[in-house]
């Protein structure tokens, strides 16, 4: 399964920088990942950039406060399904500041919420490379979960 994570802005803070690199490399012993930053440019064009760099086969799950929030776990499982239907790609993608555009969210296949909390969009890119890397422990049943 490969990973594509699509989000609006640079990660310009030098320790959140290193956090997404950490857990972009964990995560890379699990599946094959890849960021794309897109520039800041207002909601319905950070929307049409978006969908100009979605793969036509990808499984889109938006990251939103409105989307489903889950468990470690109940993530874990969720990935574990995706795999078991053979999904061979997933985007993630994290929109700006004023969210996404609606035809972004039309295109969604899952919604997810990371939290009901409100997080930078630094802090969200970190939780969410954790949260998938401590997913794949938990089915690995590797000790970091714990």
């Amino acid at each position: 399964m490969k990973f594509r994570f699509l989000w609006v802005g640079k990660t310009k803070d030098k320790n959140w920088r290193a956090l997404e690199e950490e857990y972009f490399a964990r995560l890379s012993h699990f599946a094959r990942c890849e960021i794309t930053e897109l520039k800041d440019a207002g909601k319905e064009t950070e929307g049409k950039l978006i969908l100009e760099k979605l793969n036509q086969s990808t499984f889109v799950c938006l990251l939103d406060v409105k989307g489903r929030p889950v468990t470690s776990h109940d993530l874990a499982a969720k990935l574990e399904n995706w795999q078991n239907r053979g999904l061979k790609e997933v985007t993630f993608i994290i929109g700006g500041a004023e969210g996404v555009a609606s035809r972004v969210v039309e295109k969604a296949d899952y919604s997810l919420s990371l939290s009901f909390l409100t997080f930078t969009h630094e802090m969200a890119r970190v939780v969410l490379l954790e949260q998938l890397y401590r997913a794949f422990t938990i089915i690995k049943g590797f000790p970091y979960q714990k």
